[in-house]
């Protein structure tokens, strides 16, 4: 029962929120969660590490209420995000694309998608990477995605269809999917891969923001073993409302040693993309998690 009542809040928020107005369930956003984010010491105390990694190597140069100032903005960000993103599935494929005033490096994609053998696609959780999804859709390039497993079920198959209704496959994280994503790229489709966080926790080590981290080793197992084109990108939120995105030129994934070596010189190329991506808006960077020591 207790399951069956999460899934119904969720659908019943979710109902309400796509029919407000943007505006104001962003607005909401953007002065809720800041006040909720001064009462979270742990999630706080993570972002503001975060967040202080990305602006300088050494937080301790940093202007402490220049930082609680970024830490604020994160969680206003942050708000915001779940509003659009719970605003999406209401909104039309020419809205979505008219809210894009640029996509810094479009030409990657195009370029790959040409070829035909797949796209790999490395991102950070910054700004709306659903945005960006619906985005690429309209561009008849559908991304498929893997995510956690919801419980209940059901309430994972709901935030899936809804996933789905702006053009973004969604395949639960377990032991099938990555049989999923490499037939997606072998039929010349678009896997993003989330990868600035460790989930399952046997990822890569890497050099990242100036400390060893581990991040997933997927997104380059994947375009290693079939040849996929591999790009790191990023969706930003403004200005205003709209967004923009920046993709990166394509990584380069020519095999050179054992697959094992290929993989992890890969995955660090793939961090100094994503940390390039992180430090354009630092306060866009919704991690609000552990991910380096002091943390």
């Amino acid at each position: 029962m207790a399951g069956q009542a999460r899934v119904a809040l969720f659908k019943s928020v979710g109902a309400v929120l796509e029919r407000l107005p943007e505006r104001l369930t962003v607005r909401l956003a953007r002065v809720v969660a800041p006040r909720v984010g001064r009462h979270t010491k742990g999630a706080r105390a993570h972002l503001r590490t975060n967040i202080a990694h990305a602006l300088v190597a050494d937080d301790d140069s940093l202007d402490p209420q220049l930082l609680e100032r970024f830490v604020d903005r994160g969680f206003a960000s942050y708000g915001q995000y779940w509003a659009e993103s719970a605003k999406l599935p209401a909104l039309s494929s020419k809205t979505i694309t008219s809210r894009f005033v640029i996509a810094e490096g479009l030409e990657h994609l195009m370029a790959a998608k040409a070829l035909g053998k797949g796209i790999v696609i490395a991102l950070p959780h910054i700004g709306s990477w659903e945005w960006g999804g619906s985005f690429l859709a309209s561009l008849d390039m559908p991304m498929t995605a893997v995510a956690e497993e919801l419980e209940p079920r059901d309430l994972f198959e709901w935030f899936k269809s809804k996933r789905q209704a702006i053009g973004i496959n969604i395949e639960p994280l377990d032991a099938h999917a990555g049989t999923v994503l490499l037939q997606t790229l072998r039929d010349g489709g678009v896997v993003g891969l989330l990868c600035d966080r460790d989930l399952q926790e046997n990822g890569l080590a890497v050099d990242f923001f100036g400390e060893k981290v581990t991040i997933p080793a997927g997104p380059a197992t994947l375009a290693l073993r079939t040849g996929a084109t591999l790009v790191a990108a990023a969706c930003y939120s403004g200005p205003g409302r709209d967004h923009h995105a920046v993709v990166t030129p394509p990584i380069k994934t020519e095999r050179s040693s054992r697959l094992r070596d290929d993989v992890e010189r890969v995955t660090q190329e793939i961090a100094k993309e994503l940390e390039g991506l992180i430090r354009r808006a630092p306060e866009q960077w919704h991690v609000l998690q552990p991910r380096f020591r002091d943390s």
